[in-house]
């Protein structure tokens, strides 16, 4: 090899390893992991510190860049459990330990396939290093594609996006949907180690790349805080109820205890009615009860039926009532939500049934294995049937678009509401069986549904937290947790839609296929290194 053959290797060497070639030492590196993780979690409700979810992505893209592609799963399996076990830590409150630890393992499988990533795509960013925020980016969204829809049809808990509720990059949201808003937080987490992973030994000019990455991020902070958000199109305004009755006691037996659930949401709507009969409350134009109000079939158990046509009547206004019904096949339920109207009672033709029940919860796959792993599988005796049909349905003043508790967190089943017709979005949960927690981190994806698609939104939960969101984000009348409240708000109706309903999943798509394209160009400059010394 002739000395330009060399210096032209050694060229390349630097290229694509940067400035030493090095990762971070092992003893800063799993530091940086666990930070990454915490980082990340203080960023979701109940914390709120939506400012440290990009120092989480940066931690974690410092971490594993440059590392060999095992070290970098075990880093960013360490962040994810870091992450995923505070943050589902609810799921342990009645089920046990097996399940929540199950579950937080699981997730964080996916944060370790990001490791392997963040790694493999190092020689990339090495030499491109204006590309490095673009593709942390990119490889974010790709991770949360694939870890919202697979096992089982995935858990999308704990998205980037879902952090932002009180963020100016929320309203990206109304551009791209929950994708493109954990881009940007990404792409901010990846401008931080950007402008961090250089040599900070030589202090010579360090007020230019802390005066670039601060003006880069209040750029992306501005280019957020800068989209319009809003009610599109309608404009009409009804007026709308919350009946949060509450539970006897939280917990997994809240089941045991229906009639008396279904007697507190009954009893709730009278005050109702009687407020507004003295005149000194506004009568609603809709009632909305929360998923589980009534575990008793009311379409089959009389009783049930004759206590929920007593507050409907009372209050003159239809209910939409969160109802197990029992069907279509012996052994099978459903989770519904089912309209019932004052003076004819239930309304068939406007019946929404749960389209995603949660693996696990409400119905058990593969439950012959399940229950060698944990005998609380069998607590779910009768599997849940999943709905056909998106949940628009006709209220008389409003059309709703209606999604059942974890139905929120997925892309799909929201937008499906809003090209149907749905003039107000409505999420119906039960939290009993949770904690505050919990809830506060729902009703973060509600204030995202709110901006993505333009139109005004509400929880209703059985114990709380519910509450009513504007389209641009705002909550407002939120209630307590573990309390009985009923709520009543002016809502205004929207018929328009954002630029992100209209795109559906296709900016996904195209932010996956990036990633995709990214990971394909590290492997080939990985495959010239190989080859290069040749």
């Amino acid at each position: 090899m002739t000395t330009l053959d060399r210096e032209q290797t050694r060229a390349t060497d630097v290229a694509l390893d940067g400035a030493g070639g090095h990762p971070l030492p092992l003893k800063l590196a799993v530091p940086a992991a666990l930070l990454a993780g915490l980082a990340m979690l203080v960023a979701f409700p109940p914390y709120g510190v939506w400012a440290l979810a990009p120092v989480g992505v940066a931690l974690l893209a410092a971490a594993t860049h440059r590392r060999r592609l095992r070290a970098g799963a075990g880093l960013g399996f360490l962040a994810g459990v870091v992450l995923f076990g505070p943050l589902l830590e609810w799921t342990n409150l009645h089920t046990g330990y097996v399940p929540w630890l199950l579950l937080s393992l699981l997730q964080a499988g996916y944060l370790a396939l990001l490791g392997v990533a963040t790694a493999w795509v190092s020689p990339l960013v090495d030499r491109h290093r204006w590309a490095w925020p673009a593709v942390t980016g990119l490889l974010w969204v790709g991770q949360e594609a694939l870890r919202d829809r697979t096992p089982f049809g995935g858990f999308p808990w704990g998205r980037l996006a879902f952090s932002q509720d009180t963020s100016p990059l929320l309203r990206l949201a109304a551009l791209g949907g929950a994708p493109l808003v954990t881009f940007a937080v990404a792409l901010a987490g990846g401008l931080l180690v950007t402008f961090a992973w250089r040599d900070w030994r030589r202090p010579a000019g360090l007020w230019r790349p802390v005066a670039a990455l601060a003006a880069a991020l209040a750029a992306l902070l501005a280019v957020g805080a800068a989209v319009p958000a809003g009610v599109r199109g309608g404009g009409d305004t009804i007026s709308v109820a919350i009946v949060q009755g509450n539970v006897p006691r939280l917990g997994l037996d809240f089941n045991a205890q229906r009639e008396a659930v279904l007697i507190n949401h009954v009893d709730a709507t009278l005050k109702l009615a009687e407020q507004v009969t003295a005149g000194t409350q506004r009568r609603p134009d809709l009632v909305v009860w929360p998923e589980n109000s009534s575990d008793i079939d009311p379409l089959r158990n009389p009783d049930a039926g004759d206590r929920i046509s007593q507050a409907a009547d009372a209050i003159g206004a239809p209910i939409l009532v969160g109802a197990v019904l029992l069907g279509p096949g012996a052994g099978q339920v459903r989770n519904a939500g089912l309209l019932w109207q004052p003076g004819t009672g239930p309304d068939l033709d406007q019946l929404y049934t749960k389209r995603h029940p949660v693996p696990f919860a409400e119905y058990v796959p593969l439950r012959k294995i399940a229950r060698m792993v944990s005998s609380e599988v069998d607590r779910v005796r009768s599997d849940f049937v999943p709905g056909t049909h998106a949940g628009v349905l006709d209220a008389g003043p409003a059309t709703l678009g209606d999604v059942i508790c974890f139905e929120v967190a997925y892309d799909g089943l929201v937008r499906d509401t809003v090209t149907g017709g749905g003039q107000l979005l409505v999420v119906q949960t039960n939290n009993a069986t949770f904690d505050v927690a919990e809830a506060r981190q729902q009703l973060a994806m509600v204030r995202l549904r709110a901006v993505e698609h333009g139109r005004s939104a509400l929880m209703a939960s059985t114990v709380g937290v519910s509450g009513f969101v504007t389209p641009d984000g705002r909550v407002d009348g939120a209630t307590g947790f573990n309390t009985a409240a009923v709520v009543v708000r002016q809502m205004r109706l929207g018929d328009g839609r954002t630029p992100a309903t209209r795109a559906g999943v296709w900016p996904e798509v195209a932010l996956a296929a990036l990633a995709v394209a990214a990971l394909a160009g590290a492997a080939v400059l990985r495959r010239r290194r190989e080859v290069a010394p040749g």
